[in-house]
């Protein structure tokens, strides 16, 4: 979607050329390939070459119930769902709200977790809707929350290829609001201890993993394997280790 959505739905038509692999190929094989962002903390996060967040440990836990060895791949996020289509990976994780311009070009798994797009300033800064008009929002290319953000009247949209980039923008006063995952905006208050504020959420969505348009197999035993996680208390233990808090849909 780094142009615009119906751009990046055509081409990754265009670009469908691999074949996904099933998921008796991927059981036989004994070993699945997922990627990620590692740019997004608390859900994806690479340090180093130490791949950490919810997201990952949620993916290692259904590979785990899979009796899979993974195989992590970190790539842009404006990138991830086109290599997805080129078959360079099994499935992505990485924080991608379900929108129907989405849908028509990959398929989604069922929700990992539920959030929102939200409104997070310096204190004493634009916390609204209304208060964003005439106002400079840091967002990441790409996402639900740049497209949101693009609708709201009398706007400046800052691009950053890097959610972390456009949470820097706001700390060095580069623009007046940062918009991204509430749950994001809670851990960059906390860590900025009493120098920012969380505003209104502008919107919620639903987050899923995505497989190749098609790959109906490796999508049936990736939904088992959310719901197996979700029942057995896996999903509530990783869950709560990072937001204190069970974050699935309800």
């Amino acid at each position: 979607m780094k142009k615009t959505l119906l751009t990046f739905a055509a081409l990754l038509t265009l670009t469908s050329t691999a074949s996904a692999r099933t998921w008796d190929e991927i059981k036989k094989s004994g070993t699945i390939k997922i990627a990620t962002e590692g740019a997004f903390p608390p859900f994806n996060v690479l340090n180093g070459k130490k791949l950490s967040g919810f997201e990952v440990d949620l993916a290692n836990a259904l590979a785990k119930q899979m009796n899979l060895k993974v195989n992590w791949v970190t790539a842009p996020f404006d990138g991830l769902l086109i290599g997805l289509q080129q078959g360079r990976y099994d499935f992505v994780i990485a924080s991608h709200g379900i929108t129907p311009e989405r849908a028509k070009a990959v398929d989604f798994s069922h929700p990992h977790y539920c959030t929102g797009g939200t409104v997070v300033s310096k204190m004493g800064g634009p916390k609204t809707a209304d208060d964003l008009n005439g106002k400079k929002v840091a967002v990441q290319v790409g996402t639900t929350y740049l497209e949101n953000v693009q609708k709201l009247p009398g706007v400046k949209a800052v691009v950053f290829p890097k959610d972390t980039d456009a949470q820097t923008a706001l700390m060095m006063g580069r623009a007046d609001a940062w918009v991204g995952d509430k749950f994001t905006g809670l851990d960059l208050i906390k860590a900025q201890k009493g120098k920012l504020q969380q505003g209104d959420m502008l919107y919620s969505e639903k987050i899923a993993m995505a497989v190749k348009k098609g790959n109906s197999s490796l999508l049936k035993e990736l939904n088992a394997e959310l719901a197996k996680a979700q029942s057995n208390g896996a999903y509530a233990k990783i869950s709560n280790q990072y937001f204190k808090q069970d974050i699935r849909c309800k």
